[in-house]
């Protein structure tokens, strides 16, 4: 199930201060300028991330540096390199529970010795299936927010279901980099 919202804060704020009598003005051209985060650039994002995993553990299993492959991912799909705080959290991460830096998600995607990274990207998978419960589009604060499931295919065909939210910024250049980054394993009363 897919739901998208999008929230148009500036619109509304400026009907409300009509309403109350007041002028509502706007930098046209910052409003000529904004290219609000959309439904499909997120869904596409999504996309190329997965891609992204596949694509460093094509390169583990092939003997090639991973370590330019996870930079690479990084760099083109987190704001780490733009100097934006980031909030990410992984999926197998115990111990450390939360990566603010390039240096520590790169442990975490392609591991590093002496932490409880084993290089989570480097599995490898064949394939990363999403399944949004949905998608928050801030168009006033260019942001997104998207949540729900992805699942990751294994070489034997299996599926593990993983739970994420992601946020979504612009940075400087206009792209959309993960700036929140949420993932754990489903509940299990066992």
């Amino acid at each position: 199930m897919n739901k998208y919202f999008a929230l148009p804060l500036l619109g509304a704020a400026s009907v409300a201060l009509a309403a109350c009598g007041e002028t509502a003005t706007t930098d046209t051209a910052t409003a000529e300028t904004v290219n609000p985060i959309t439904a499909e650039e997120v869904t596409a994002a999504q996309q190329a991330w997965g891609e992204g995993i596949v694509a460093i553990g094509a390169v583990s299993t092939e003997g090639g540096d991973v370590n330019v492959a996870a930079t690479d991912h990084i760099n083109t799909f987190y704001g780490y390199e733009d100097g934006m705080e980031i909030l990410f959290k992984p999926t197998l991460a115990a111990e450390d529970q939360f990566r603010g830096t390039f240096d520590e998600a790169l442990s975490y995607f392609i591991g590093s010795e002496g932490t409880e990274d084993g290089g989570f990207a480097l599995a490898p998978y064949t394939a990363v299936r999403w399944e949004n419960e949905g998608t928050i589009i801030d168009e006033a604060a260019d942001t997104a927010m998207a949540m729900g499931n992805y699942y990751f295919t294994g070489t034997d065909g299996n599926e593990t279901k993983v739970e994420y939210s992601f946020g979504y910024e612009r940075n400087e250049a206009g792209e959309l980099v993960i700036v929140l980054h949420h993932s754990s394993l489903p509940f299990s009363a066992q």
